[in-house]
């Protein structure tokens, strides 16, 4: 049985300051604990409904009743377990391959999806600007899908990241040039902007090759695309040239 304290501290994780300030945060559903238990991440607890955690250690197991999960649960319709992992020291971010910046998005559902589609086109670099939604923020472990175990994260002064950086920077603008026809390259920071308002002024000026993805309605009268669409048909392009 949770004690109130107990319930306190966990459903007080969904904010960012406690989650900075025990240094843990949380995974819901079976498929994503299990993809970040069998990674590096450091398990610190799991409240479950089922015993099916067998080969996890027993003090490290909660058995807990569905109500008590639905206490401490962020989803609709929780899904049998909660765990708690310790959050790791942030790792250097390579000067090779390719790698995606975020500009300032802020929605949980976008920043997960992009993790996943960056673990799906192999890259092992999401550089983030200190606006972007944090990365354990439950709603953004959760659109991982587990893919959080296989991507490196980093938060950072995005203009200094990319100004030292010796990889050439590629935008994406409403006014770039073709996707499609542009020669892209395997080692290259891609900027990806904030879901309202794209790529900021300061960054802009840092991307020297200008990219979009070409609209081909009859009207031209769609205003934008998702940032995660955008960012899933962009990172095809760049690993269809390989």
């Amino acid at each position: 049985m949770l004690s109130k304290n107990q319930i306190k501290t966990l459903t007080g994780l969904q904010q960012k300051k406690y989650r900075k300030q025990h240094k843990l945060f949380f995974a819901e559903g079976i498929k994503v604990v299990q993809e970040l238990l069998n990674s590096n991440f450091e398990l610190h607890q799991i409240y479950t409904t089922q015993d099916i955690f067998i080969t996890i250690p027993r003090d490290k197991v909660t058995i807990i009743t569905p109500d008590e999960l639905k206490k401490i649960s962020v989803l609709t319709t929780p899904q049998a377990c909660l765990a708690l992992f310790t959050m790791p020291d942030e790792k250097p971010v390579a000067n090779d391959g390719l790698i995606v910046a975020l500009d300032d998005v802020r929605d949980p559902g976008n920043l997960g999806t992009i993790i996943r589609l960056c673990d799906w086109f192999g890259i092992k670099h999401l550089v983030c600007s200190a606006e972007c939604v944090d990365v354990y923020n439950p709603k953004v472990v959760q659109a991982t899908m587990g893919s959080l175990a296989r991507v490196n994260v980093v938060y950072t002064d995005l203009y200094d990241y990319i100004n030292n950086s010796p990889l050439p920077a590629f935008g994406t603008f409403m006014d770039g040039r073709n996707v499609y026809t542009e020669t892209l390259s395997q080692n290259a920071i891609i900027i990806m902007g904030n879901e309202a308002n794209g790529i900021s002024a300061e960054i802009e000026s840092l991307a020297k090759h200008r990219i979009a993805i070409p609209r081909f309605g009859d009207l031209q009268q769609t205003e934008s695309l998702n940032v995660a669409t955008a960012a899933a048909i962009i990172l095809s392009e760049f690993r269809r040239s390989l």
